[in-house]
């Protein structure tokens, strides 16, 4: 191949020392408090988020295609869901654990989603902190409230 066939067929929108390479800058400038000596050590954080959402979303789609289909289909439809239906569901242990495994797993799930977009989009330290804090509260608030609701649920209250 010669050097007259390379020329023509490269695009104009080569690199080169006309035209450089756009320079890609970081998403966020590194603080002080971001900066860690050669020798710290790190944690997997990240990587183990990343795994649990991927392994958590394979196991919410099975229990809330489970929980549709015995809901919508199985039981008689959305006529049959009401007080009585759920009392009868949380009276079996295997139904509360269902329901508890689905609510940890789903404020878990989406918590971790929105902890990873408030990183990617919030630009200052500090809104980061506050926006994480309030998303950690009420993550905490509804899986403490809705695992109260399981397994305090009394079908006989008047």
């Amino acid at each position: 191949m010669t050097t007259d066939s390379v020329e023509l067929s490269s695009s104009s929108t080569s690199v080169g020392p006309d035209n450089p390479a756009p320079l890609i800058e970081a998403p966020r400038a590194r603080t002080k408090r971001t900066l860690r000596s050669p020798g710290a050590a790190r944690t997997n954080f990240e990587l183990y988020g990343w795994l649990f959402m991927r392994l958590s979303g394979v196991v919410l789609v099975v229990l809330v295609l489970g929980h549709l289909l015995i809901q919508l289909v199985l039981d008689g439809g959305v006529t049959k869901v009401g007080f009585a239906f759920v009392a009868g569901r949380w009276a079996s242990p295997f139904w509360q654990g269902w329901d508890l495994v689905m609510l940890w797993l789903a404020m878990l799930h989406g918590g971790n989603g929105l902890r990873t977009v408030i990183n990617d989009y919030a630009e200052q330290a500090n809104t980061r902190f506050w926006l994480k804090t309030l998303l950690f509260t009420a993550t905490a608030f509804t899986i403490v409230l809705g695992t109260l609701v399981i397994f305090t649920f009394d079908p006989n209250i008047r």
